[in-house]
């Protein structure tokens, strides 16, 4: 039984901790000297892009995308409300404004 509980546990074990170091990998050699920058290119007017032009931030609007779920969402709220007083209009019950105009009305 320790056998099993040996074997099932080895695994484990060999994951968790680290090997002798029997079987590490040969010293590396180690890079050369850094010798500065290259250049890659030859100095003087870049080529054109031809194409679209990138976007600028002034000629667009930036909308965060919260906002515009948050507003749909209102915008579905009043909807319903707009749907259910309709309904109950239908069947003969007033729920309308309370306020026209900024006046109160009595209910």
């Amino acid at each position: 039984m320790s056998h099993r509980v040996a074997r099932l546990f080895e695994p484990l074990l060999r994951l968790l901790f680290p090997g002798s170091g029997r079987r590490r990998r040969a010293a590396t050699v180690t890079a050369p000297a850094y010798r500065g920058p290259t250049l890659l290119y030859a100095p003087g007017r870049t080529t054109r892009r031809v194409g679209s032009r990138p976007l600028r931030g002034e000629d667009h609007e930036i909308v965060r995308p919260y906002l515009v779920a948050h507003e749909r969402s209102e915008e579905a709220r009043r909807q319903r409300a707009r749907r259910r007083a309709l309904w109950l209009a239908v069947h003969g019950v007033d729920i309308g404004p309370r306020l026209i105009h900024g006046v109160e009305v009595a209910p």
